[in-house]
Parts: C-alpha cells; structure tokens; sequence
C-alpha cells in the first residue's frame, strides 16, 4: 500500500497581520477603545451632532489604525510593545550605581 504524501508549506517568519498591523496593535487599539468609551460616559457632551461617547469609541480608534501604521512603517515586528516596554521600564543613568537585582558575583574567580 502506497503511503500518500502531501506537500506542506510552512514558513514561520510570515507575519500575521490585519489592516498591515499586528495582533498586538489589534489589542491596543481594542484597549483605546474601551478607554475611550469609559472617558466618554463621564462626558454629556456633543460633537458633530453625535454623543461623546460615541465619538470616542468609535472614532477615536479608527483614526488610530493610520496613525499606528504610519508610526511602524518600517519598523521591525514587535515594535509597539518594545516601545511600551523600554517607557515603562526604570532606565540606569549612571554606571557606578549598585545593582539592585543582582545580588551575588557575576563573575567569579
């Protein structure tokens, strides 16, 4: 019996993108929305004709969407989360300052 072979194609270095934005910009454009829509509550305000909230949830990340593809053009995959991650991270500014979370020698003898 002959054993039935099928080609697979696989490449993991293909990026899965949406709209030319990564699953994790997806996700922080969700999460702008939902901040929006919570600040939008506490506003009985219109604009446009149209309720606040309504204006910030719904406008306010669609406008995100060109804003952060134009803010990745050209940048390497993961860049918004390095980027939030290098801001809110603690930065050494001085080189002779102790090490906090080293706590034994690194290099022995």
């Amino acid at each position: 019996m002959a054993l039935d072979v099928t080609p697979v194609y696989r490449n993991l270095r293909t990026r899965v993108t949406f709209l030319g934005l990564e699953a994790e910009d997806i996700f922080a454009i969700l999460a702008v929305a939902v901040v929006m829509n919570i600040f939008g509550r506490f506003l009985n305000r219109e604009m446009l004709g149209l309720p606040m909230n309504m204006v910030l949830q719904y406008i306010v990340p669609i406008l995100s969407v060109p804003a952060l593809m134009l803010f990745k053009y050209g940048k390497q995959r993961g860049y918004l989360l390095d980027w939030v991650t290098f801001h809110t991270k603690p930065h050494v500014y001085s080189a002779l300052e102790r090490d906090r979370e080293l706590v034994r020698e690194y290099i022995t003898d």
